[in-house]
């Protein structure tokens, strides 16, 4: 249980199922005050979070839905019901938050007021499950102590979480990442403490599901650097960089090149294994297996054409004025 009486949590979710029963009961475990913004569910999320007794927020469904939206909604209603606190935990609803991390994490802020937003170690509930639940796994793992970025489970003051503004709602994915460099471009610290703070429930076990959060990432990537590119930071011009030459540059000019060539031109393909070998060699210094590694090697690689594509959705809504939408990878999913 929590002792703390000046924290109080968000908690953001859309067709979670038993996900979100397992997020709120969590929380409740640890009474602190909760907020559930729902953005649209068919299944019974709204009823169970009333029943629980937990504040409800159902956005309007005239706005196009995006986890800043759904946040900054939540935010505004804990302040409202709610205005002596002083920390807010952001909580997404497929997270499970440990017992005794809300109670670590508002200590620790309490204590650094250079420090914005403190997480901890977040783990997935069921890596074996498939290999992208596994991907999950391992991108999670953070170093400890100041790093650039988070996930959206995370506790922060109120006060500087309102003075930044929260989240940019035309942000609809790596909206975090956004929180997080304006942040630190304001000279406040993102920290990794050496605490368990969730547990996450992807339960990915499709292709196509993976697939479309690659190509989410792709048109985040795109938006970020479009956003913020120019900055000394140069935020995700690498990784759109990364993917426009190996989805596009590399096999265009092999193929493109390789009649006056006489064939030569087609060694440029000889580039993949090797960039998958960088990418292996980097698990294997984080500690991963052989076989983690290969796997998450693989799925970086393969991960650059649903970001060509996903980044190509976001030139396109730009170029054509249309507002931004959130690609989304999950459907109405019954964790076991």
């Amino acid at each position: 249980m929590s002792d703390r009486t000046d924290v109080g949590a968000v908690v953001i979710g859309r067709n979670e199922g038993e996900r979100l029963a397992r997020c709120l009961v969590a929380l409740r475990a640890q009474l602190v005050p909760v907020v559930y913004v729902d953005s649209g569910s068919t299944d019974a999320s709204v009823q169970f979070a009333r029943s629980a007794g937990v504040d409800v927020v159902e956005l309007d469904l005239a706005r196009p839905f995006t986890a800043s939206r759904a946040r900054n909604a939540g935010f505004a209603r804990l302040r409202e019901l709610h205005p002596n606190l002083r920390f807010v935990q952001f909580v997404d609803g497929d997270c499970e938050l440990a017992l005794g991390w809300i109670a670590t994490a508002a200590e620790f802020l309490a204590s650094h007021d250079d420090v914005a937003i403190a997480v901890g170690r977040l783990g997935e509930r069921n890596p074996r499950q498939s290999d992208y639940n596994l991907m999950f796994a391992l991108e999670w793992q953070k170093p400890l102590g100041p790093i650039k970025s988070c996930t959206g489970t995370f506790m922060t003051p109120i006060t500087t979480f309102a003075e930044i503004g929260g989240f940019n709602e035309e942000v609809p994915a790596a909206e975090d990442d956004d929180l997080c460099l304006r942040l630190r471009t304001a000279g406040k610290k993102i920290w990794s403490i050496d605490a368990d703070m969730a547990t996450h429930d992807a339960h990915m076990t499709r292709f196509g599901q993976w697939w479309r959060r690659a190509k989410r990432a792709g048109y985040a990537y795109a938006q970020g650097a479009a956003m913020h590119g120019r900055t000394p930071e140069r935020h995700f011009v690498r990784d759109c960089r990364r993917i426009w030459l190996w989805s596009l540059i590399v096999p265009a000019l092999a193929i493109v090149a390789v009649w006056p060539t006489r064939g030569w031109s087609l060694l440029l393909l000889l580039g993949y294994p090797a960039l998958a070998f960088r990418i292996y060699r980097y698990g294997k210094s984080r500690g991963w297996s052989n076989s983690e590694s290969r796997k998450y090697a693989f799925f970086t690689l393969l991960a650059k054409w649903p970001g060509l594509l996903g980044m190509l959705a976001y030139y396109r809504r730009r170029t054509a004025g249309q507002p931004n939408r959130l690609i989304e990878y999950k459907g109405v999913t019954k964790p076991q």
